[in-house]
Protein backbone atom coordinates (compact mmCIF):
# COMPACT_ATOMS: atom_id res chain seq x y z
CA UNK A 1 0.00 0.00 0.00
CA UNK A 2 1.36 3.24 -0.52
CA UNK A 3 2.37 5.79 2.15
CA UNK A 4 1.54 8.91 1.78
CA UNK A 5 3.41 12.23 2.76
CA UNK A 6 1.00 13.32 5.27
CA UNK A 7 0.81 14.36 8.92
CA UNK A 8 -2.14 14.58 10.96
CA UNK A 9 -2.01 17.45 13.83
CA UNK A 10 -4.72 16.55 16.82
CA UNK A 11 -5.40 18.08 20.17
CA UNK A 12 -5.62 15.41 23.03
CA UNK A 13 -7.53 17.24 25.63
CA UNK A 14 -10.30 19.54 25.01
CA UNK A 15 -8.51 22.12 23.13
CA UNK A 16 -6.01 25.25 23.27
CA UNK A 17 -3.13 22.89 23.27
CA UNK A 18 -1.50 25.30 21.10
CA UNK A 19 -2.59 23.21 17.72
CA UNK A 20 -2.08 26.63 16.02
CA UNK A 21 1.79 26.83 16.89
CA UNK A 22 2.48 23.58 16.20
CA UNK A 23 0.64 23.38 12.37
CA UNK A 24 2.17 26.89 11.69
CA UNK A 25 5.86 25.02 12.62
CA UNK A 26 5.13 22.34 10.36
CA UNK A 27 3.32 24.53 7.53
CA UNK A 28 6.74 26.07 6.87
CA UNK A 29 7.65 22.71 5.25
CA UNK A 30 4.55 21.51 4.45
CA UNK A 31 3.01 21.94 0.87
CA UNK A 32 -1.08 22.02 2.05
CA UNK A 33 -2.85 22.91 4.95
CA UNK A 34 -6.34 21.11 5.01
CA UNK A 35 -8.49 22.02 8.36
CA UNK A 36 -10.77 19.48 7.86
CA UNK A 37 -13.65 20.04 10.89
CA UNK A 38 -15.51 22.58 13.00
CA UNK A 39 -16.33 25.92 12.26
CA UNK A 40 -15.69 29.66 13.22
CA UNK A 41 -15.82 28.71 17.13
CA UNK A 42 -11.89 27.71 16.96
CA UNK A 43 -9.41 29.84 18.26
CA UNK A 44 -5.69 29.15 17.00
CA UNK A 45 -3.40 31.87 18.59
CA UNK A 46 -0.67 32.31 16.20
CA UNK A 47 2.75 34.72 16.11
CA UNK A 48 3.65 36.07 12.95
CA UNK A 49 6.29 38.97 13.01
CA UNK A 50 6.28 39.28 16.07
CA UNK A 51 2.52 39.83 16.30
CA UNK A 52 -0.01 37.73 17.48
CA UNK A 53 -2.97 36.58 14.87
CA UNK A 54 -5.84 34.90 16.34
CA UNK A 55 -7.59 32.70 14.21
CA UNK A 56 -11.08 31.03 13.62
CA UNK A 57 -11.54 29.90 10.62
CA UNK A 58 -8.24 30.16 8.27
CA UNK A 59 -6.16 27.37 8.30
CA UNK A 60 -2.45 27.77 10.08
CA UNK A 61 -0.55 27.55 7.01
CA UNK A 62 -1.96 30.87 5.90
CA UNK A 63 0.75 32.74 6.76
CA UNK A 64 3.29 31.19 4.38
CA UNK A 65 2.98 31.69 1.00
CA UNK A 66 4.25 28.86 -0.47
CA UNK A 67 1.05 26.69 0.81
CA UNK A 68 -1.72 25.93 -0.30
CA UNK A 69 -4.76 26.28 2.52
CA UNK A 70 -7.97 24.07 2.20
CA UNK A 71 -11.12 24.60 3.93
CA UNK A 72 -12.82 21.15 3.52
CA UNK A 73 -16.17 19.98 2.88
CA UNK A 74 -15.85 18.76 7.04
CA UNK A 75 -15.78 22.57 8.05
CA UNK A 76 -18.49 24.99 8.42
CA UNK A 77 -17.92 28.15 6.85
CA UNK A 78 -19.05 31.09 8.67
CA UNK A 79 -18.94 33.52 5.59
CA UNK A 80 -18.87 36.85 6.86
CA UNK A 81 -16.31 35.64 9.90
CA UNK A 82 -14.14 34.44 6.97
CA UNK A 83 -14.29 37.66 4.74
CA UNK A 84 -13.91 39.52 7.92
CA UNK A 85 -10.19 37.07 8.80
CA UNK A 86 -9.18 37.84 5.63
CA UNK A 87 -9.47 41.30 5.71
CA UNK A 88 -8.07 41.60 8.55
CA UNK A 89 -4.71 39.80 7.08
CA UNK A 90 -4.63 41.76 4.59
CA UNK A 91 -4.78 45.08 6.90
CA UNK A 92 -1.81 43.80 8.61
CA UNK A 93 0.21 43.59 4.99
CA UNK A 94 -0.55 40.09 4.40
CA UNK A 95 -1.81 39.82 1.12
CA UNK A 96 -0.40 37.01 -0.83
CA UNK A 97 -3.05 34.15 0.47
CA UNK A 98 -3.56 30.60 -1.13
CA UNK A 99 -6.86 29.57 -0.31
CA UNK A 100 -9.00 26.91 -1.68
CA UNK A 101 -12.62 26.34 -0.17
CA UNK A 102 -14.86 22.90 -0.38
CA UNK A 103 -17.51 22.99 -2.50
CA UNK A 104 -19.53 20.97 -0.43
CA UNK A 105 -18.69 22.84 2.36
CA UNK A 106 -22.01 23.66 4.66
CA UNK A 107 -22.38 27.56 5.47
CA UNK A 108 -23.09 29.28 8.52
CA UNK A 109 -26.09 31.79 8.08
CA UNK A 110 -26.55 34.69 11.13
CA UNK A 111 -29.92 32.35 11.57
CA UNK A 112 -27.96 29.84 12.83
CA UNK A 113 -25.85 31.57 15.69
CA UNK A 114 -29.61 33.39 16.76
CA UNK A 115 -30.57 29.91 17.01
CA UNK A 116 -27.77 28.62 18.75
CA UNK A 117 -27.79 31.34 21.37
CA UNK A 118 -31.50 30.75 21.85
CA UNK A 119 -31.22 27.48 22.75
CA UNK A 120 -28.35 27.70 25.27
CA UNK A 121 -29.98 30.35 26.77
CA UNK A 122 -32.84 28.32 27.44
CA UNK A 123 -31.45 25.42 28.41
CA UNK A 124 -32.03 24.48 31.69
CA UNK A 125 -28.42 23.14 32.21
CA UNK A 126 -26.19 24.84 29.66
CA UNK A 127 -23.87 22.77 27.70
CA UNK A 128 -21.27 26.05 27.06
CA UNK A 129 -21.70 26.64 23.49
CA UNK A 130 -19.64 29.69 21.99
CA UNK A 131 -22.60 30.55 20.28
CA UNK A 132 -21.34 30.43 16.75
CA UNK A 133 -23.86 28.66 14.94
CA UNK A 134 -21.72 25.50 14.41
CA UNK A 135 -24.10 23.14 16.44
CA UNK A 136 -27.17 24.52 14.43
CA UNK A 137 -25.30 24.59 10.91
CA UNK A 138 -24.45 21.07 11.74
CA UNK A 139 -28.02 20.12 12.43
CA UNK A 140 -28.83 21.41 9.27
CA UNK A 141 -26.73 19.31 7.92
CA UNK A 142 -27.48 16.24 8.52
CA UNK A 143 -31.22 16.78 7.80
CA UNK A 144 -30.36 17.47 4.49
CA UNK A 145 -31.65 21.29 4.66
CA UNK A 146 -28.17 22.46 4.73
CA UNK A 147 -26.81 25.56 2.30
CA UNK A 148 -23.18 24.44 0.88
CA UNK A 149 -20.93 26.61 -0.72
CA UNK A 150 -21.64 25.47 -4.27
CA UNK A 151 -25.50 26.55 -3.57
CA UNK A 152 -24.29 30.21 -3.26
CA UNK A 153 -23.77 29.89 -7.44
CA UNK A 154 -27.55 28.28 -7.87
CA UNK A 155 -29.96 31.09 -8.30
CA UNK A 156 -32.83 29.32 -7.99
CA UNK A 157 -32.12 26.55 -5.36
CA UNK A 158 -30.43 29.47 -3.46
CA UNK A 159 -33.53 31.53 -3.01
CA UNK A 160 -35.72 28.87 -2.88
CA UNK A 161 -33.53 26.95 0.16
CA UNK A 162 -33.00 30.17 2.07
CA UNK A 163 -36.43 31.15 1.84
CA UNK A 164 -37.53 27.57 3.17
CA UNK A 165 -35.06 27.77 5.76
CA UNK A 166 -35.55 31.53 7.14
CA UNK A 167 -39.28 30.66 7.17
CA UNK A 168 -38.61 27.60 9.75
CA UNK A 169 -36.31 29.73 11.70
CA UNK A 170 -38.63 32.48 12.06
CA UNK A 171 -41.58 29.63 12.80
CA UNK A 172 -39.46 28.13 15.79
CA UNK A 173 -39.14 32.29 17.00
CA UNK A 174 -42.58 32.39 16.85
CA UNK A 175 -43.27 29.29 19.07
CA UNK A 176 -40.63 30.01 21.39
CA UNK A 177 -42.68 33.59 21.91
CA UNK A 178 -39.51 35.25 20.77
CA UNK A 179 -39.93 38.65 19.20
CA UNK A 180 -37.46 37.97 16.62
CA UNK A 181 -37.67 37.40 13.12
CA UNK A 182 -35.11 36.86 10.56
CA UNK A 183 -34.83 38.85 6.96
CA UNK A 184 -35.14 37.06 4.12
CA UNK A 185 -33.94 39.83 1.39
CA UNK A 186 -31.27 41.10 3.86
CA UNK A 187 -29.94 37.34 4.44
CA UNK A 188 -29.83 36.74 0.39
CA UNK A 189 -28.46 39.79 -0.52
CA UNK A 190 -25.55 39.40 2.02
CA UNK A 191 -24.89 35.51 0.23
CA UNK A 192 -24.72 36.89 -3.05
CA UNK A 193 -22.65 39.88 -2.30
CA UNK A 194 -20.43 36.81 -0.14
CA UNK A 195 -20.64 34.29 -3.36
CA UNK A 196 -18.14 36.96 -5.73
CA UNK A 197 -15.62 37.24 -3.00
CA UNK A 198 -14.74 34.29 -2.08
CA UNK A 199 -15.83 32.48 -5.80
CA UNK A 200 -11.83 32.28 -7.09
CA UNK A 201 -11.48 30.48 -3.92
CA UNK A 202 -14.49 27.20 -4.68
CA UNK A 203 -12.81 23.68 -5.80
CA UNK A 204 -13.79 19.98 -5.58
CA UNK A 205 -11.59 19.88 -2.46
CA UNK A 206 -11.38 16.49 -1.96
CA UNK A 207 -9.81 16.25 -5.79
CA UNK A 208 -7.00 19.10 -5.03
CA UNK A 209 -6.37 16.95 -1.92
CA UNK A 210 -6.25 13.54 -3.48
CA UNK A 211 -3.89 14.90 -6.64
CA UNK A 212 -1.83 16.47 -3.87
CA UNK A 213 -1.33 13.21 -1.83
CA UNK A 214 -0.81 11.05 -5.23
CA UNK A 215 1.81 13.21 -6.16
CA UNK A 216 3.60 12.73 -2.57
CA UNK A 217 3.27 16.68 -1.57
CA UNK A 218 3.79 17.62 1.95
CA UNK A 219 0.06 17.74 3.45
CA UNK A 220 -0.90 18.58 6.72
CA UNK A 221 -3.91 18.02 8.55
CA UNK A 222 -5.51 20.94 11.00
CA UNK A 223 -8.31 20.05 13.04
CA UNK A 224 -10.06 22.31 15.58
CA UNK A 225 -10.86 21.83 19.53
CA UNK A 226 -9.43 18.54 21.21
CA UNK A 227 -10.36 15.18 21.32
CA UNK A 228 -12.30 15.25 24.71
CA UNK A 229 -14.80 17.40 22.42
CA UNK A 230 -15.19 14.46 19.34
CA UNK A 231 -18.77 14.35 19.40
CA UNK A 232 -18.69 10.59 19.54
CA UNK A 233 -15.74 10.20 21.53
CA UNK A 234 -16.00 12.79 23.34
CA UNK A 235 -17.41 14.45 27.34
CA UNK A 236 -20.40 13.73 26.25
CA UNK A 237 -22.70 16.35 25.97
CA UNK A 238 -20.02 19.02 26.70
CA UNK A 239 -18.83 19.03 23.37
CA UNK A 240 -18.54 20.46 19.96
CA UNK A 241 -20.49 19.22 16.88
CA UNK A 242 -18.03 17.30 14.85
CA UNK A 243 -14.58 14.53 15.22
CA UNK A 244 -11.21 16.41 16.28
CA UNK A 245 -9.82 12.96 16.05
CA UNK A 246 -7.62 12.23 12.76
CA UNK A 247 -10.29 9.15 12.18
CA UNK A 248 -12.95 11.90 10.90
CA UNK A 249 -9.75 13.03 8.11
CA UNK A 250 -11.28 10.48 5.36
CA UNK A 251 -14.79 11.57 5.62
CA UNK A 252 -14.22 15.16 6.33
CA UNK A 253 -11.70 15.79 3.26
CA UNK A 254 -12.95 13.11 0.79
CA UNK A 255 -9.77 11.04 0.63
CA UNK A 256 -8.76 7.12 1.13
CA UNK A 257 -8.23 5.84 4.54
CA UNK A 258 -5.01 4.99 4.07
CA UNK A 259 -4.11 8.92 3.80
CA UNK A 260 -2.60 9.56 7.03
CA UNK A 261 1.03 8.48 7.30
CA UNK A 262 1.29 10.01 11.10
CA UNK A 263 -0.46 11.56 13.81
CA UNK A 264 1.20 14.05 15.90
CA UNK A 265 -1.05 14.58 19.43
CA UNK A 266 -0.79 18.03 20.66
CA UNK A 267 -0.48 18.28 24.45
CA UNK A 268 -0.30 20.93 26.83
CA UNK A 269 2.49 20.25 29.80
CA UNK A 270 -0.75 20.75 32.46
CA UNK A 271 -4.77 20.17 31.24
CA UNK A 272 -6.98 22.90 30.20
CA UNK A 273 -10.51 22.91 29.82
CA UNK A 274 -13.54 25.69 28.98
CA UNK A 275 -16.90 25.35 29.90
CA UNK A 276 -18.61 22.80 31.89
CA UNK A 277 -17.97 19.22 31.62
CA UNK A 278 -15.97 16.83 34.17
CA UNK A 279 -12.36 17.54 34.90
CA UNK A 280 -10.82 14.93 37.09
CA UNK A 281 -7.32 16.50 37.66
CA UNK A 282 -8.60 20.54 37.90
CA UNK A 283 -7.73 22.20 40.72
CA UNK A 284 -7.81 25.64 42.14
CA UNK A 285 -5.32 27.83 44.19
CA UNK A 286 -2.23 29.87 44.04
CA UNK A 287 -0.53 27.99 41.57
CA UNK A 288 -3.50 26.80 39.22
CA UNK A 289 -3.48 31.33 39.07
CA UNK A 290 0.38 31.47 38.46
CA UNK A 291 -0.15 28.66 35.23
CA UNK A 292 -3.66 31.00 33.92
CA UNK A 293 -1.32 33.76 34.10
CA UNK A 294 1.87 32.97 32.68
CA UNK A 295 0.67 30.55 30.35
CA UNK A 296 -2.33 33.27 28.71
CA UNK A 297 -5.06 30.77 29.81
CA UNK A 298 -7.82 32.78 28.35
CA UNK A 299 -10.28 31.08 25.26
CA UNK A 300 -8.73 32.70 21.98
CA UNK A 301 -12.86 32.96 20.47
CA UNK A 302 -14.59 34.00 24.10
CA UNK A 303 -11.86 35.48 26.31
CA UNK A 304 -12.88 33.01 28.89
CA UNK A 305 -10.86 32.00 31.90
CA UNK A 306 -9.44 28.12 31.35
CA UNK A 307 -9.70 25.80 34.34
CA UNK A 308 -6.11 24.31 35.30
CA UNK A 309 -5.85 20.90 35.88
CA UNK A 310 -2.45 18.96 36.53
CA UNK A 311 -1.22 16.02 33.67
CA UNK A 312 -4.03 13.33 32.63
CA UNK A 313 -2.50 10.07 31.76
CA UNK A 314 -6.11 8.68 30.87
CA UNK A 315 -7.09 11.40 28.69
CA UNK A 316 -3.60 10.65 26.45
CA UNK A 317 -4.50 6.98 26.25
CA UNK A 318 -7.81 7.43 25.12
CA UNK A 319 -6.48 10.14 22.60
CA UNK A 320 -4.28 7.04 20.97
CA UNK A 321 -6.74 5.03 20.88
CA UNK A 322 -9.56 6.57 19.27
CA UNK A 323 -6.99 8.88 16.69
CA UNK A 324 -4.28 6.73 16.04
CA UNK A 325 -1.59 8.61 17.86
CA UNK A 326 2.38 8.25 16.85
CA UNK A 327 3.85 10.59 18.95
CA UNK A 328 3.07 12.97 21.14
CA UNK A 329 3.96 17.51 21.00
CA UNK A 330 4.27 18.77 24.56
CA UNK A 331 3.18 22.48 24.40
CA UNK A 332 3.72 25.45 27.08
CA UNK A 333 6.40 23.34 29.16
CA UNK A 334 7.82 26.39 30.24
CA UNK A 335 4.91 27.73 31.95
CA UNK A 336 5.75 24.86 35.09
CA UNK A 337 8.79 26.45 35.20
CA UNK A 338 9.27 27.79 38.92
CA UNK A 339 6.42 25.07 40.28
CA UNK A 340 8.27 22.56 43.20
CA UNK A 341 6.12 19.88 42.68
CA UNK A 342 4.43 18.48 39.72
CA UNK A 343 1.79 15.86 39.70
CA UNK A 344 1.10 13.16 36.78
CA UNK A 345 -2.45 11.77 36.96
CA UNK A 346 -1.47 8.56 35.99
CA UNK A 347 -5.13 7.01 36.27
CA UNK A 348 -8.35 6.55 37.49
CA UNK A 349 -10.37 4.87 40.23
CA UNK A 350 -13.67 4.34 41.28
CA UNK A 351 -14.00 2.86 44.67
CA UNK A 352 -10.83 -0.13 44.28
CA UNK A 353 -11.54 -0.87 40.53
CA UNK A 354 -9.17 1.18 38.14
CA UNK A 355 -10.62 1.92 35.10
CA UNK A 356 -8.93 1.25 31.77
CA UNK A 357 -10.55 3.93 29.79
CA UNK A 358 -12.99 7.15 30.13
CA UNK A 359 -16.57 6.48 31.26
CA UNK A 360 -19.04 6.85 28.65
CA UNK A 361 -21.16 8.67 31.69
CA UNK A 362 -20.54 12.00 32.55
CA UNK A 363 -22.07 11.36 36.20
CA UNK A 364 -19.60 8.67 36.68
CA UNK A 365 -17.05 10.80 34.92
CA UNK A 366 -17.43 13.48 37.79
CA UNK A 367 -16.72 10.74 40.61
CA UNK A 368 -13.80 9.29 39.74
CA UNK A 369 -10.76 9.60 42.27
CA UNK A 370 -7.12 10.38 40.17
CA UNK A 371 -4.24 8.40 41.73
CA UNK A 372 -1.15 10.73 40.79
CA UNK A 373 2.93 10.41 40.89
CA UNK A 374 4.51 13.52 42.35
CA UNK A 375 7.83 14.62 40.29
CA UNK A 376 9.89 17.51 41.28
CA UNK A 377 10.38 21.03 39.32
CA UNK A 378 12.65 22.95 38.03
CA UNK A 379 13.66 26.65 38.82
CA UNK A 380 15.78 27.29 35.40
CA UNK A 381 14.79 29.59 32.76
CA UNK A 382 14.11 26.94 30.19
CA UNK A 383 12.68 29.48 27.10
CA UNK A 384 15.92 29.07 24.78
CA UNK A 385 17.01 25.87 25.12
CA UNK A 386 17.74 24.09 22.01
CA UNK A 387 17.24 20.35 22.91
CA UNK A 388 16.40 17.93 24.99
CA UNK A 389 19.95 18.00 25.97
CA UNK A 390 19.76 21.56 27.23
CA UNK A 391 17.16 20.63 29.70
CA UNK A 392 17.11 20.81 33.50
CA UNK A 393 17.32 17.24 34.85
CA UNK A 394 13.92 17.58 36.29
CA UNK A 395 12.56 18.73 33.17
CA UNK A 396 13.40 15.79 31.36
CA UNK A 397 12.50 13.44 33.83
CA UNK A 398 9.21 15.18 33.56
CA UNK A 399 8.84 14.14 29.75
CA UNK A 400 10.08 10.84 30.21
CA UNK A 401 7.55 10.19 32.66
CA UNK A 402 4.73 11.41 30.50
CA UNK A 403 6.18 9.25 28.05
CA UNK A 404 6.61 5.93 30.13
CA UNK A 405 3.31 6.53 31.33
CA UNK A 406 0.93 7.13 28.05
CA UNK A 407 2.70 4.77 26.03
CA UNK A 408 3.30 7.39 23.49
CA UNK A 409 6.67 8.92 22.43
CA UNK A 410 7.28 12.78 23.12
CA UNK A 411 8.44 13.57 19.47
CA UNK A 412 8.60 17.18 20.41
CA UNK A 413 8.17 20.10 22.90
CA UNK A 414 7.46 23.72 23.07
CA UNK A 415 9.27 26.15 25.80
CA UNK A 416 7.46 29.43 24.20
CA UNK A 417 5.01 30.77 21.48
CA UNK A 418 8.27 31.48 18.98
CA UNK A 419 8.30 28.96 16.17
CA UNK A 420 12.12 28.75 16.92
CA UNK A 421 11.25 27.62 20.59
CA UNK A 422 9.62 24.47 19.05
CA UNK A 423 12.24 21.95 19.51
CA UNK A 424 12.25 18.42 18.16
CA UNK A 425 13.55 14.95 19.60
CA UNK A 426 12.92 12.72 16.64
CA UNK A 427 12.75 13.82 13.18
CA UNK A 428 8.58 14.11 12.43
CA UNK A 429 9.07 14.92 9.17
Amino acid sequence: MKKYNSIAIVGTQWGDEGKGKITNYFASRADYVVRYQGGGNAGHSIIYNNERFGLHLLPSGIFNTNVKNVLSNGVVIDLKGLLNEIEGLKKAGIVDISLFISDRAHIVFPYHKEIDALQEENRKSTIGTTKQGIGPAYTDKVARIGIRIIDLYDDDYLKEKLQENIEEKNRIFKAMKIDKKIDFEETYKFALEAREKIKHYVVDSSLLVFKALEKRKKVLFEGAQGILLCLDHGTYPFVTSSSPTSSSIPLNVGIPSYSISQTIGVTKAYVTRVGKGAFPTEFENEISKKIREVGKEYGTTTGRARRIGWFDVTLIKHAKRVSGLTGISITLLDVLTGIKELKIGINYTIGEHILESIPASERIYNDVKVNYVILPGWNENISKVKSFYDLPKNAKKYLEAIENYTGVPVVQFSVGPKKEQTINIENIW
